[in-house]
């Protein structure tokens, strides 16, 4: 009976978290636990240190296919397309996401195995008449639950599935932020051309503005005629200013992409739009079965498949749980005998088989709506086809098109040069006068903008059909 009761009281204290701090150590703690924190950060810091080199030696260059970004033989495009994915914060998040719901799958897994649970306590107690002594026990708690019926597998493939997916999100963001600098990049380009020429239209617009402005005051053109003048010099400055306020917030827009400082957007470098030149061939016609390349399409894949294995864990909390557990309880007193003896222990071994049998209609609605989320990722799922397929063809009709639009372009542009020759020749014969000229050249510098504006729209156009089959153009 003493031995029982004994035992019941190193039982009881053993579950009885005992905090007690001398007042004359404070201190001392204090101090300590300052220290240690401090500790603690410089861990943290070079545990940021580390994962960051990890980070750095595993950036995902397959993601985005780097022979389409090389086949426009741009240093200056390539440099940046590098720079993105080494620098910019959102393919980083999107990184941490993956790791994030790795991590997530591995706390399924442990559901799985068995728990096991370890204590340690002392105790000073006095039974019955005997004198008061100290005791110290050690309880050992196992719990498993028998996964017969595999429902914490499921359980563990459907969290797989969240993991998985979240790669293809990663994959997405990639494809994203690659697309986004490209396209930025080309704008950019276009755009210092077409400033280029507009600052010459200001320029030619000046001179024609004073040149009516003489000519009013000698009597050979009429007010009305200055007034345009100055009407159309003041118009073609203000677009000016437009273009380099669009130029200014593109700039600002790459170097975040880039991860950079908008401070050092000034010495950013771009080529001429005319001295890119894509390599490769764009095809006219693409395979509908390219979408399965597409990040979305495959998350969705997944989505649709986690679905369908929330539905089997649904049907399978209709089952009873199986559960072991197992108790090992060690107490011994000062100078008694070994302290895991087996007259020191107390050992119990449980099973437990448990149904529910009333929960409200909980799992019933669980399993209907579980049905139902499946229902919803099959329709997302054919959306998701629909969208990818869409998006591909319009990528294909804006590229031939754009580039039809082009051949156009050049052609007007080269009878605007022979245009121009001729109109030069008659000013240099006399039979024309300098602001025919000058409106001839003005003619002249707007179809090179068209130009320009054409080609850098197909360049664009080629990074939204690599965007639209998943960069495997």
């Amino acid at each position: 009976m003493k031995i029982k009761t004994i035992f019941a009281f190193g039982l009881i204290f053993s579950f009885i978290n005992l905090n007690i701090i001398p007042a004359f150590a404070i201190t001392e703690t204090q101090t300590k636990a300052e220290k240690k924190a401090q500790i603690k950060q410089e861990k943290m810091l070079k545990h940021r240190v580390k994962r960051n080199k990890k980070y750095n030696d595993n950036y995902k260059y397959e993601y985005v296919n780097l022979d389409f970004w090389n086949n426009f033989n741009d240093e200056n495009l390539s440099n940046y397309i590098n720079l993105a994915i080494k620098n910019n914060y959102d393919l980083k998040i999107a990184t941490l996401n993956v790791d994030e719901f790795y991590q997530a799958t591995k706390i399924q897994f442990a559901n799985e195995l068995p728990q096991a649970t370890v204590g340690f306590s002392p105790a000073y107690a006095k039974v019955m008449e005997a004198n008061a002594s100290w005791m110290f026990a050690m309880p050992m708690i196992i719990n498993y639950e028998a996964d017969i019926f595999l429902k914490n597998r499921d359980k563990t493939r459907s969290s797989k599935k969240l993991y998985e997916s979240s790669k293809f999100d990663e994959r997405a963001a990639y494809i994203t932020i690659a697309s986004a600098v490209g396209a930025i990049y080309f704008n950019i380009s276009k755009l210092n051309e077409i400033i280029e020429k507009q600052e010459e239209i200001v320029s030619l617009r000046k001179q024609i503005y004073d040149i009516m402005l003489v000519s009013n005051k000698e009597g050979l053109v009429s007010t009305s005629d200055t007034v345009k003048a100055n009407k159309a010099y003041i118009s073609g400055l203000s677009q000016l200013i437009e273009y380099k306020k669009e130029r200014t917030k593109l700039l600002n827009q790459l170097a975040v992409l880039i991860g950079d400082s908008p401070e050092n957007i000034n010495n950013y470098k771009f080529s001429k739009i005319e001295d890119i030149k894509y390599t490769n061939k764009i095809p006219t016609e693409i395979s509908s079965e390219i979408i399965i390349n597409r990040p979305d399409y495959l998350k969705s894949e997944k989505m649709l498949e986690k679905a369908g294995i929330d539905i089997r864990v649904a049907k399978k909390e209709f089952l009873p749980s199986i559960n072991l557990s197992g108790l090992a309880l060690f107490m011994s007193q000062p100078g008694g005998s070994g302290f895991f003896s087996t007259s020191n222990g107390l050992y119990a071994l449980a099973a437990a088989a448990m149904m529910p049998v009333f929960t409200g209609g909980k799992r019933i609605a669980n399993l209907k709506l579980k049905k139902v989320q499946y229902d919803k990722m099959l329709e997302n799922y054919h959306k998701t086809n629909l969208i990818a397929i869409q998006e591909v063809n319009d990528a294909l009709v804006s590229v031939q098109r754009d580039k039809e639009k082009l051949n156009e372009h050049k052609k007007q542009l080269k009878l605007e040069t022979q245009d121009f020759g001729y109109t030069q020749q008659r000013y240099n014969q006399g039979i024309i006068s300098k602001l025919d000229l000058i409106q001839m050249k003005e003619n002249l510098l707007t179809v090179k903008q068209l130009v320009t504006s054409s080609t850098a729209n197909c360049y664009v156009d080629y990074i939204s059909l690599y965007k639209a089959t998943g960069s495997k153009i």
